[in-house]
């Protein structure tokens, strides 16, 4: 089934493009969840305003992006945890650990914007990546100090 979509999403295209999709798919997810509409001749010539929209809505996504950005570059987090004698912690600091942190602080990421290889398991001092959608990246410093 030929659909057009109303929202981006990923690995299937862009607001505003014409896409082929399984007709379970289109009709049991993207239809009920106003992702896309039925490609049909009246809706093909609404592609223009549909994809103005997603544009507008992608800027304004990318700019709200870049603020928190720029708030959370200039922080540094510190947190105290038990740890034996060679300074290895005996829990770690995970990803939700950060995004605890931050929320105490008024500043909302999602939990998948956190790039770490492995969790935070020594005491010390690290830099925590935070990837934004859009090629918006930011970088925090992680201070982990003994209980």
């Amino acid at each position: 089934m030929k659909v057009i979509l109303i929202q981006d999403i990923n690995r299937k295209g862009k607001a505003g493009e014409v896409i082929n999709v399984a007709d379970g798919y289109a009709r049991n997810y993207l239809l009920p969840r106003n992702i896309a509409i039925i490609a049909n001749t009246y809706n093909l010539s609404k592609i223009e305003s549909i994809q103005s929209e997603a544009e507008m809505a992608r800027l304004e996504l990318e700019n709200k992006y870049k603020a928190l950005a720029l708030q959370v570059s200039g922080i540094s987090l510190h947190f105290t945890r038990k740890a034996d004698e060679n300074d290895h912690l005996f829990g770690s600091v995970s990803e939700i650990d950060i995004i605890e942190a931050l929320a105490e602080k008024e500043i909302e990421v999602h939990k998948s914007f956190v790039k770490m290889e492995n969790h935070l398991k020594n005491l010390g001092e690290f830099q925590v990546e935070i990837n934004f959608p859009g090629e918006i990246n930011a970088s925090l410093k992680v201070s982990i100090g003994k209980e």
